[in-house]
């Protein structure tokens, strides 16, 4: 759309002159001789900017700048004067203008301060936009987003969380496991519970017996006094079991037998002793294809995944990335001390192109670093890691003038699988729902274009 221009001064030949060179380069221009009447049309009429002569009679430019600047401080107002003193300048500045050209007037720079202040005024939309996005797309508690994919998961987190069935939730590293386990936990009966967090892969294996199920004094070296586990520690409210797919298979009969009968064993003891907690489990690795290589027990793997709640990955839910990361420079200009307000329009392209391998996790980390290096009040593309700014995404060459460049539909087959392989983060059985394929076909696939593929 063309940028609606409002021209101040009380020449008419000047208002007449800045329309017909301005109007072929984009703007519409309309224009007023007086600061009064002007001021009374921008109450009414929506501009993108304003051009303002600075000495005129009555209220002159300096006064008009002042109170654009404080009924509408997203307006940006030019300022024209044949009179080129520094103190001029710091005049019009502080008064809220936002740029200055001197007379007589090039029309050249004056289209370029334009088109900097017109840019000025949308980018400080969009971050008011974003913000408010961010504010209205809370939709389940500390979850961010309004994609498709999010609202999908909120509705079914919000039939999930009043039960008391065992919760798998899969997806990749950084997408936000443990985030949707709080909010379930939140919606559900035992809110006033304790929320009870560990990671299977995090405690040495030697430790995650004793830390799951507590142990007696004596029970082992340096074990000085009893000690309840987190089972106990969770009992009336919600475990989280984070990483499960890496716990040890010694101990998968311990927490299986736990689940069905509700009691535990502390390590050293003889009493078993009655819990009362809801699992949530989660995993980003592939827990049917471990079932199959005898690395999980199938038996614990029915008893966990009872409601099954799979996160999308951050490169499927399309705008959720910008409301992610204007979220996250509030946070972290806020801790930084710094005023970084928003992002640019290019940063935000370069944001919305790159595949998130990392998910949300890498994109705080991107945004943290983008804030502690910029100068400026928005991120910018500079500001932003390289393998962002470069990012390529792989295609598939389908049209080419040169023969040799076509491949075959075998070759097509592979990069397509592969891609698809990529895109749900290794998980051969999610990949292979996509695909339309069952996974014994998808395996052998894998095996015959080489190990690599396949593992």
């Amino acid at each position: 759309m063309r940028a609606r221009i409002l021209v101040v001064d009380d020449e008419q030949s000047m208002c007449e002159m800045l329309a017909a060179a301005l109007g072929p380069r984009g703007f519409d221009i309309e224009w007023s001789t007086a600061a009064e009447p002007a001021f009374e049309r921008l109450a009414t009429e929506d501009f993108s900017a304003v051009i303002t002569d600075l000495h005129m009679p009555g209220t002159d430019g300096i006064a008009l700048c002042s109170r654009i600047a404080a009924a509408w401080p997203d307006l940006p107002v030019v300022v024209l004067t044949s009179f080129g003193s520094m103190e001029t300048a710091i005049a019009a500045i502080r008064a809220g203008a936002y740029d200055f050209i001197t007379k007589p007037v090039e029309i050249e720079a004056l289209q370029l301060a334009l088109e900097r202040a017109v840019k000025h005024r949308e980018l400080r939309s969009e971050v008011r936009r974003l913000r408010q996005a961010v504010h209205e797309a809370r939709g389940f508690e500390e979850l961010v987003g309004s994609s498709p994919a999010m609202k999908r998961l909120y509705d079914l987190l919000e039939r999930v969380a009043p039960s008391d069935a065992s919760v798998l939730i899969t997806g990749e590293s950084g997408a936000g496991k443990e985030l949707v386990a709080q909010a379930l936990h939140a919606r559900s009966r035992r809110r006033d519970g304790p929320f009870v967090a560990v990671s299977c892969a995090a405690v040495p294996e030697t430790l995650l017996e004793s830390e799951l199920f507590g142990h007696v004094k004596g029970a082992f070296t340096d074990a000085y006094a009893t000690r309840p586990g987190l089972f106990a520690r969770a009992s009336g409210g919600t475990l989280f079991l984070d990483e499960i797919g890496e716990m040890p298979l010694r101990l998968q009969p311990r927490l299986l037998r736990a689940l069905q009968e509700r009691v535990i064993r502390p390590v050293g003891g003889d009493i078993e002793t009655p819990v009362d907690v809801r699992l949530i489990a989660a995993t980003h690795v592939d827990l049917e294809a471990a079932v199959e290589s005898r690395r999980f027990r199938e038996d614990l793997y029915f008893r966990i995944n009872v409601i099954p709640v799979e996160v999308p990955p951050l490169r499927r839910r399309g705008n959720d990335i910008l409301l992610l990361a204007q979220r996250f420079i509030d946070e972290c200009s806020a801790q930084a001390g710094k005023h970084v307000t928003g992002i640019t329009s290019p940063a935000a392209e370069k944001l919305l192109g790159y595949d998130w391998p990392g998910n949300v996790r890498e994109l705080r980390n991107c945004i943290e670093r983008a804030v502690a290096l910029t100068r400026f009040e928005q991120v910018t593309v500079e500001d932003l890691p390289e393998k962002v700014r470069v990012e390529r995404r792989p295609r598939v060459l389908l049209m080419a003038d040169d023969e040799s460049e076509l491949v075959s539909l075998e070759e097509i087959e592979r990069r397509y699988i592969l891609r698809v392989l990529e895109a749900a983060g290794g998980n051969k059985t999610s990949a292979a729902r996509i695909l339309g394929l069952d996974r014994k076909t998808l395996y052998r696939k894998l095996e015959r274009w080489g190990s690599d593929a396949a593992d």
